[in-house]
């Protein structure tokens, strides 16, 4: 790692931090649970939407088309052509009714 200080005493490292946000992620042949990295203050679009062609996903565990555990690894490099749909796990929860709740 590499720390370099301004004039004013600011310093800047190559160490970007970033906030894990667990999420579902369909591709076009299989469905994968895991955690993609944010950075502080932006919005999960905006990960989304960056101009590279993976998209970088931790604690990754890959199913089949049966829910079947096809795959399970701790980093997973996910092509973003390939991606149909994501839903972060926040908005899961807020989807499923409450119990008792049943529409």
């Amino acid at each position: 790692m590499t720390i370099e200080f301004d004039d004013k005493g600011k310093f800047y490292t190559d160490i970007v931090a970033k906030i894990a946000v667990p999420a579902t992620i369909q591709t076009i042949t299989h469905r994968i649970s895991g955690l993609v990295h944010i950075r502080p203050y932006e919005r999960f679009k905006d990960e989304l939407d960056r101009d590279e062609p993976f998209l970088a996903v931790t604690s990754a565990i890959v199913f089949g088309g049966q829910g079947e555990i096809v795959f399970q690894a701790e980093f997973l490099s996910v092509r973003r052509s390939q991606i149909v749909w994501v839903i972060p796990e926040e908005q899961q929860a807020e989807q499923q009714p409450a119990e008792g709740n049943e529409a």
